[in-house]
């Protein structure tokens, strides 16, 4: 299984100028090796594309994605890591959604597909991360 990371997703729904190629590709990578999933985090954040319900369902099903539930040790380790992240002066604002995510696959061991790889690195280093070269 891996998990994939709203911006991905955004990307590909979207046909986004610079990422929408990478983003189709690496799908397609790794659902040749198993299922692809999201959380209810990540359903949240690419809803803000979607009049509906219906529609961001219709998507997923169009992709091939799962939905999984955040387990309860991925939300505490969570909170424990933006309380990390805030230590060491991080922003209050739009982060809490990454630790949720990040979290989520540390703890069930799930490759993430991802743009934005810094924060996960940082604060999950133990996540398997699919990004960009550039942020290897």
């Amino acid at each position: 299984m891996t998990l994939v990371d709203s911006n991905v997703l955004l990307d590909v729904v979207t046909d986004g100028e610079t990422w929408a190629d990478w983003s189709q590709q690496r799908l397609e990578q790794a659902a040749s090796s198993g299922p692809l999933i999201i959380n209810d985090v990540i359903y949240a954040e690419i809803s803000t594309c979607y009049a509906t319900v219906e529609g961001v369902d219709a998507m997923l099903r169009n992709l091939d994605m799962e939905l999984a539930a955040i387990p309860r040790t991925a939300l505490f380790l969570a909170g424990k890591a933006y309380l990390r992240y805030r230590g060491a002066g991080g922003l209050r604002t739009g982060v809490l959604a990454d630790f949720f995510i990040g979290a989520h696959a540390a703890v069930e061991q799930l490759p993430l597909l991802t743009r934005d790889a810094r924060r996960y690195r940082t604060y999950f280093p133990t996540v398997e991360l699919i990004a960009p070269e550039r942020e290897q």
